[in-house]
């Protein structure tokens, strides 16, 4: 597994990604798949993840709001 993360990040420096946004899209993606795990269900998904079921609630309302937010701007008018 650490093989595949160094060449990820690897990758990720050669494309010039800075770390704040490394970090958010693994988090971002993290949360999915434990989600789609758990079958969207919360509390075990947090529990999981070793956070509180509403810093769960908050974050995924974020991605959700973000997500939106992007449709938005690239659907033309």
């Amino acid at each position: 597994m650490r093989t595949k993360l160094e060449a990820l990040i690897e990758e990720m420096l050669d494309g010039q990604i800075l770390l704040d946004e490394a970090v958010a899209e693994f988090e971002r993606l993290y949360i999915e798949k434990a989600l789609a795990r758990h079958k969207k269900h919360l509390s075990n998904t947090a529990k999981v993840l070793g956070i509180h079921r509403n810093t769960l609630s908050k974050r995924v309302t974020a991605y959700q709001k973000n997500a939106r937010s992007l449709t938005r701007k690239q659907s033309p008018r």
